[in-house]
């Protein structure tokens, strides 16, 4: 009854799950970011484009059993593709299975016109994605059309993507063509896709150090009501046990390139994330 006076309590919704409190999503959102309309003199003009992988699933169960009304944040999906398009490249939109896009509404930043008119464009695109066991199963393998892969971050990442079978195949097979990884806040733990069946010095991750939302920031989340409960487990505590290094305490601006990996720590990254992917993405197909 107090956390409901004092707005802390996290918010029911139609279908059984909980949003954020009305006191968390003072704390956590905001109705504009700071995209700052980053123009990029030469922008790419060739074919190979970005393929982003997202979330259809829109409930992440807690450690307690309660569900997460969540999905893919707003902010780090929409501002990053706002760079790349920028920049020159096509971004497609694929989901495991090809169900629609599952993204966190209530974050949306209504009141930013470049993102509101991002998300319009796109909006039948994230209704109706492209399938990835298609893709996987399909003509993966002999594929040229892409120059990297992005998996956007919100609590949604966690969803069925690290335990899916065709994401690991993908990843796998983009790290062995050496394409570029994108990733930023949460959406890291679905790199743990590729650990399946591996041990830590397997793991293709391995040796690498990467930015992503902290698991203390996690662990305090359902104080203010921003979650119902803590997280099914820890992220990034299973990446360090992996080999990974994780170089961010705090839920800021660190934006981090280790070879082709490039990870952001959380949305206040969305802006600095975006602008380093596409510029790393320019620079390396002008070098090659």
């Amino acid at each position: 009854m107090i956390g409901k006076l004092l707005g802390l309590a996290p918010t029911p919704t139609e279908d059984g799950a909980f949003s954020p409190s009305r006191f968390a999503l003072k704390m956590a959102t905001s109705p504009t970011t700071d995209y700052d309309g980053a123009v990029y003199p030469a922008p790419y003009t060739g074919t190979k484009k970005v393929l982003m992988v997202c979330t259809e699933e829109r409930n992440l169960t807690m450690a307690n059993g309660k569900k997460f009304s969540t999905g893919n944040h707003p902010v780090e999906m929409l501002v990053t593709m706002l760079h790349l398009k920028a920049a020159g490249f096509e971004v497609e939109v694929f989901t495991p299975t090809g169900r629609s896009v599952k993204i966190e509404q209530w974050a949306m930043p209504n009141e930013d016109k470049a993102v509101m008119a991002l998300f319009a464009e796109f909006k039948t695109r994230f209704a109706a994605p492209k399938s990835l066991a298609d893709f996987v199963g399909g003509d993966m393998e002999q594929s040229e059309a892409y120059a990297a892969v992005f998996i956007p971050g919100g609590q949604g990442a966690l969803a069925g993507l690290p335990e899916s079978e065709v994401l690991k195949r993908l990843l796998l097979w983009a790290c062995s063509e050496d394409l570029f990884i994108l990733s930023i806040c949460h959406g890291p733990a679905a790199l743990l896709a590729a650990s399946q069946g591996q041990t830590a010095g397997d793991f293709v991750f391995s040796g690498y150090a990467m930015a992503a939302f902290p698991d203390s920031v996690d662990r305090q989340a359902p104080m203010i009501g921003y979650l119902p409960g803590h997280m099914p487990y820890r992220f990034g505590e299973r990446l360090k046990a992996l080999g990974v290094t994780l170089v961010n305490k705090k839920a800021d601006a660190t934006c981090h390139v280790d070879r082709r990996l490039i990870t952001g720590a959380s949305p206040e990254a969305a802006n600095a994330f975006g602008k380093l992917a596409a510029r790393e993405l320019l620079d390396s197909l002008a070098s090659g």
